[in-house]
């Protein structure tokens, strides 16, 4: 996506380059100050401009954030977010790929709830 990024502001207007610009920093912006008007005004703007786009890349993005938009803007409401979760998942996952071995699925099981146990979570 960089360099689609790239090549797409050089062929830009200086006003739509600049647009995109305050896009990105919109996305880095603390939480606590944006305001959620701004958040779905800028979001709608986004989503128009990149409909019009010739951009093959970014039909899959326009779609996630028309689908996803109210859950977007009120993702700011509230301040957890599902990292741990995924790194869980991301955990038993690797483990699962390296389980061939286990033939007992009461063994795999177990070898999960060790990873997790709370004495392992900084070693596991």
């Amino acid at each position: 996506m960089l360099n689609v990024r790239k090549r797409e502001q050089k062929r830009m207007q200086k006003e739509e380059r600049l647009f995109f610009k305050h896009g990105k920093r919109l996305l880095h912006k603390q939480i606590e100050k944006l305001k959620d008007e701004e958040a779905k005004k800028e979001l709608e703007i986004w989503i128009e401009m990149a409909k019009e786009s010739i951009l093959k890349e970014l039909k899959e993005a326009i779609t996630a954030f028309t689908n996803w938009k109210e859950e977007i803007c009120n993702s700011k409401l509230v301040k957890y977010t599902n990292g741990y979760t995924e790194g869980c998942n991301n955990k038993i996952k690797v483990l699962k790929r390296n389980a061939y071995e286990y033939k007992n699925f009461e063994r795999f099981r177990n070898r999960i709830l060790h990873i997790f146990d709370k004495k392992n979570l900084s070693v596991a």
